[in-house]
Order: C-alpha cells, then structure tokens, then sequence
C-alpha cells in the first residue's frame, strides 16, 4: 500500500503529483497490462533475446577501435 504523507502547507495536487509518482514506480499498472493477455514462454525468451541484442548493438559497441 502507498502511503503519502501530506507535508505543511501542500496543496493536494502536490501530493496527487507525488503519489503518481510512487504508484508509478511500483510497476503495479505495467504488471496489469503484462497479464492481460497471455503469451507463450518461447515468445517472451525469444523477445528479451530481441531487446538483448539491440541494446547490444545500440549501446554495447565501443568506438575505441
């Protein structure tokens, strides 16, 4: 459970903005949108291979050559 504390003269959009903030951080709705639907493990293997190999390609190769 998320809890904020409400500082001396805050205005409750502050708090909102913060709270928001946190709730995000949780990864709570990430999570949600992830089990909406299922997807077969060799998919999601296959997937983070994918991601894997773009950020190699991407960050992972040095110019230092």
């Amino acid at each position: 459970m998320i809890i904020i504390q409400i500082k001396d003269n805050e205005s409750v959009d502050r708090a909102l903005k913060r709270f928001k903030k946190k709730f995000e951080r949780t990864g709570v709705l990430k999570e949600l949108r992830r089990r909406t639907f299922f997807q077969k493990p060799s998919i999601t293997s296959r997937k983070l291979k994918q991601k894997a190999v773009y950020k190699l390609a991407t960050y992972g190769q040095s110019n230092n050559e």
